[in-house]
């Protein structure tokens, strides 16, 4: 039948199963819009208005990463769709499969400098897998189904689609296409035909997963590390956790691949790197087998590549071919789908001990923790673990309270733990949040954050009273740019340039404003009583927690030296 094509946008969201759109209104876009207010779409389809573009496209990133959808977002052209663009680099650098559809000017209009008119494609493409500008009418629904089946295959990531407004007002055939023939019929068919796009994860080599047991079978000091590649491969957990059980060695985890392994599981060594747990730390620098499992080994892992464990055969397995040997040497690796690899590893894997090492790996003590009756930030997330009995999800933004999450709540499932950890974008745990909330209802949400950050995207407090999305807002307030300070403490000499905070605005007063519930907290016992006042409303509400000025993320290792090497012990 034939249809405008904004209409076919909304029957194709619908065959992708897309139940929630995060995304702010414009002139280019305004047929769109229109759409959603005819033919019963806005009782299929739920829009949220945000505050802010860069606000919806947090959401949907959020959203996607908490419910493994695809996350989707809308935006007008020019300045909407730029404001989309920190969105789409957090989503790209963490592997979140979301979908950003923009309108741009009329295609008669293109490429005459008119009124919010931007190069969209251009700008995106080096932070997309894919992005398409649409000119004619008969192609939209093909580039949907396209799309929707880059962003979610493979290695995960965003994808553009920029529609010419004019296009959305035109009319071209439509057949709806159920989800499970979209491979086998039309554009995307051929496409997987010819093999344009690599949307399937090639089968893992035999002899490569041979290889990696006889690595193994020779090994004394084993490590394992887990990345967020895990977390993205559908079903890969409990693959994952059979493995590490049958190998019986410890497992260290990068910041993304929080939840892969139980916090509190007996095998955990916690997070490497430049904040990683000494036993981590020192576990990768002794080992003589590393076996990492969906990470990049960046700069925040692998602080001095030369020096990474120096001592092992490192052993990488990863979806992406790009990655391998990008920033660390490697031994030998494994192209494939995270779940794949370790189901073939399990069939073959027989059980391992290694007491030695173990005890080893465990004897080095961790940071003594304080209670002295100050509130400190191992003592908030404490008890927000307490309170919710370790289920709520945890959303933050960048910074020492990030650090601190990833150190002391112990995450015991994928998706319970969202961060940006590839970009590291301030302001984008309040999106994230709402998102999360959105996609999991039921679900405790808390949004982790410190003060400088929380006020960059503080306006989408609106979003959360509007919609009534439920939300509790943890405000780590030390009155400063707290990870920066510590930066400058440390290797800076003291030389506090630009990173004190103690200015406005009263955020409980600001809540209020905004109609949500505030509270303040300057010690253990005043945090608990607001944090369960706010979990039993089941509402949104915002607590700003006082903590010391000076409070430091332990341990430290300073950039571009070993990982042993702490400067803050």
């Amino acid at each position: 039948m034939r249809m405008k094509t904004a209409q076919i946008l909304m029957e194709c969201l619908l065959e992708q199963g897309v139940d929630t759109v995060f995304g702010y209104p414009g002139g280019t876009i305004l047929n769109v819009y229109d759409e959603l207010e005819l033919h019963g779409y806005k009782d299929k389809i739920r829009h949220i208005l945000t505050a802010h573009e860069q606000g919806a496209s947090h959401a949907a990133d959020g959203y996607a990463r908490s419910t493994g959808k695809v996350g989707v977002c809308f935006a007008t052209s020019g300045p909407g769709a730029t404001n989309l663009t920190t969105g789409i680099a957090t989503a790209y650098y963490d592997s979140s499969p979301v979908v950003f559809i923009t309108c741009n000017v009329s295609e008669n209009l293109i490429g005459k400098d008119s009124f919010q008119e931007v190069d969209i494609t251009g700008i995106s493409m080096p932070i997309t897998k894919c992005n398409y500008l649409v000119k004619d009418p008969g192609e939209l629904a093909d580039v949907i189904r396209e799309a929707f089946a880059i962003a979610r295959s493979g290695r995960p990531g965003p994808v553009l689609i920029d529609i010419a407004k004019n296009v959305t007002a035109e009319e071209a055939g439509y057949e709806f296409l159920p989800l499970e023939q979209h491979a086998s019929q039309g554009r995307l068919g051929a496409m997987l035909r010819r093999a344009s796009h690599d949307l399937k994860a090639p089968e893992p080599d035999a002899g490569d997963i041979r290889t990696l047991l006889d690595l193994i079978e020779e090994s004394k000091m084993p490590l394992v590390l887990v990345g967020g590649g895990v977390i993205r491969s559908k079903g890969a957990v409990p693959a994952f956790r059979k493995f590490v059980e049958t190998l019986n060695a410890p497992v260290a985890s990068t910041i993304m691949g929080g939840g892969a392994l139980p916090g509190n599981h007996p095998l955990f060594t916690g997070m490497i790197g430049m904040h990683g747990s000494h036993a981590s730390n020192y576990a990768v620098d002794q080992c003589d087998l590393l076996i990492a499992i969906g990470c990049r080994f960046s700069d925040r892992v692998a602080t001095n590549p030369a020096t990474f464990a120096r001592g092992a055969k490192i052993v990488h397995i990863d979806i992406d071919r790009a990655e391998i040997d990008k920033n660390v040497r490697t031994h030998h690796h494994i192209i494939g789908d995270a779940r794949r690899v370790l189901e073939l590893l399990n069939e073959a894997l027989p059980a391992h001990d290694y007491p030695t090492w173990k005890e080893w790996v465990f004897s080095h003590p961790e940071v003594p923790l304080k209670k002295d009756g100050i509130l400190h930030p191992h003592e908030i997330l404490e008890t927000v673990q307490a309170v919710t009995g370790g289920d709520a999800v945890i959303v933050t933004d960048v910074g020492q309270h990030q650090m601190w999450c990833a150190q002391y709540y112990h995450f015991s499932r994928p998706g319970q733990f969202i961060t940006s950890g590839g970009f590291g974008t301030m302001g984008f745990g309040l999106g994230a949040a709402m998102g999360a909330a959105v996609g999991n209802p039921g679900k405790v949400v808390v949004h982790c954050t410190g003060d400088g950050c929380f006020r960059m995207n503080c306006h989408e407090l609106c979003t959360e009273s509007h919609y009534g999305i439920p939300v509790i807002t943890v405000i780590f307030n030390n009155q400063t740019l707290g990870m920066v300070r510590q930066w400058q403490n440390l290797i800076y000499q003291k030389r506090f340039s630009q990173t004190d905070l103690d200015f406005g605005p009263d955020f409980v007063k600001l809540a209020e404003a905004y109609g949500i519930a505030g509270a303040r907290a300057a010690t253990q016992p005043e945090f608990e009583a607001a944090f369960r006042r706010a979990v039993e409303s089941g509402k949104s509400c915002v607590i700003e927690c006082a903590i010391d000025k000076d409070a430091m993320v332990h341990p430290m290792v300073s950039a571009g030296t070993p990982v042993t090497d702490f400067i803050l012990d």
